[in-house]
């Protein structure tokens, strides 16, 4: 097991969430912490877990990409799409229809991560475009294995960026 204690005790705490444990066919296996299921050792042994994707863009056709904070343990500093994380082992995100508890888990996540009031991005604007498999180490002992659940959503947002989470953000036009 990896030792915490020289990370940001938010980030910390945050890596004990309960991830959805997946086979490769996204089917639900059980569920682990977040950090077990980002420690590349467990990885290593198969382990699979449920993730997501949004790219939001704005009414001009802009793509807001997030750098994620260096107090991230997972991927510091990297730029990435607008938010990406995890459903958890939570009732309202478990559901499968439509992608509902996907869609429940992404709408949470860029209110936490940038700000975005739900009412400005509303669970049926979420388009699904399609799932992926996913497989990045980050640093040797960290890195992603994930059935990557990838929406687009147009909406022009208001951002109040969670500096824990991000470090900066921009919108890229083609």
């Amino acid at each position: 097991m990896s030792d915490l204690s020289n990370y940001d005790a938010e980030q910390v705490r945050l890596m004990e969430e309960m991830c959805i444990l997946v086979d490769r066919d996204d089917g639900v296996v059980g569920f682990d912490t977040k950090k077990n299921c980002h420690l590349m050792s467990r990885i290593n042994e198969g382990l699979l877990h449920r993730a997501f994707s949004v790219f939001l863009f704005n009414s001009k056709g802009e793509l807001l990409l997030q750098q994620r904070a260096d107090e991230k343990i997972t991927f510091p500093g990297y730029f990435t799409n607008t938010c990406c994380s995890h459903p958890l082992n939570k009732a309202d995100e478990l559901e499968t229809e439509g992608h509902i508890g996907v869609r429940r888990a992404a709408q949470r996540k860029l209110e936490h991560e940038l700000g975005i009031r739900p009412e400005q991005v509303p669970l049926e604007n979420f388009q699904f475009m399609t799932r992926i498999h996913y497989l990045a180490p980050s640093d040797g002992l960290w890195g992603e294995h994930e059935v990557d659940y990838i929406f687009c959503v147009q909406a022009d947002v208001d951002l109040a960026i969670n500096p824990n989470e991000v470090k900066s953000y921009r919108y890229l036009s083609k």
